[in-house]
């Protein structure tokens, strides 16, 4: 990767789970004077809370049926909880943190997703405020972004996390984003044996899910990271947050991972 800045999309539950040494590779990273971006997602968590106060979670195609009570709690979870268990992790290991949502400084603003009718308050990324970004970098700090949108009336919206990192990368001209998970990577059987693709196109996947290759909990996995490829981002890598030195060796080395390409 030849930029000195990366945006990184990690879901909050994989984060939260990740060892100290993924959060000093992450400072080391910062202090050599390369800029990591982070945007996070939550869905566990969010439905977990709404369990609690007995409000319950409805999907439809992946996207989250979105009400002003779910929407409420979703914000509450994302921008509250999650972000600042984030940073808070992040300061303890010595990177100095900020943490955002979307609704800060109109950080992401959205619009209506085309089938709002069904899914109600889901954001699609209009905009993203790529200056106050750049301003929290050049002031030292690492931005945590949470996926909350909000348009111009001040109308919020839930933004899935996917959509949310490849548009903040984007916006940012960054070209490859990093999808840190519990997984190795894609994974494809060679010669009787599993072994982790170095990349894939959208072809290759598509072909893996029909031929049960790629199968249960890495479907969707493989699929939110294709979401990422929003706008000018070229490529985005799956990582495992649990690997030693992860982010180091995926900005530095390469050879870890499987990055996924359009063509």
């Amino acid at each position: 990767m030849a930029t000195n800045r990366f945006v990184m999309k990690c879901g909050g539950s994989t984060l939260a789970a990740l060892p100290d040494a993924f959060f000093q590779d992450l400072k080391e990273l910062q202090e050599s004077g390369v800029q990591p971006v982070i945007v996070h997602g939550g869905g566990p968590a969010i439905n977990e809370t709404l369990g609690k106060l007995g409000i319950e979670s409805k999907f439809l195609n992946g996207l989250r049926v979105t009400d002003e009570a779910t929407l409420d709690v979703v914000e509450m979870v994302l921008a509250g909880r999650i972000n600042k268990e984030i940073v808070r992790k992040l300061q303890q290991n010595g990177a100095r943190s900020l943490g955002l949502s979307g609704t800060d400084g109109r950080l992401i603003e959205a619009r209506p997703v085309a089938n709002a009718n069904e899914v109600g308050l889901v954001g699609d990324v209009t905009g993203v405020n790529a200056a106050l970004i750049e301003g929290v970098v050049a002031l030292g700090y690492l931005p945590v972004i949470a996926p909350i949108g909000i348009d111009a009336a001040g109308q919020r919206y839930n933004i899935n996390a996917d959509t949310a990192a490849g548009a903040v990368a984007s916006h940012l001209g960054v070209d490859t984003m990093i999808v840190v998970t519990d997984v190795p990577g894609i994974m494809r059987t060679i010669e009787g044996e599993k072994r982790v693709l170095p990349q894939a196109t959208f072809a290759d996947i598509e072909e893996m899910i029909a031929s049960g290759e790629i199968y249960g909990g890495m479907i969707p996995k493989v699929r939110a990271a294709m979401a990422c490829l929003h706008g000018d981002v070229r490529e985005v890598l799956i990582v495992d947050g649990s690997a030693p030195r992860v982010l180091s060796r995926a900005v530095r080395e390469g050879g870890i991972g499987t990055r996924i390409l359009r063509a």
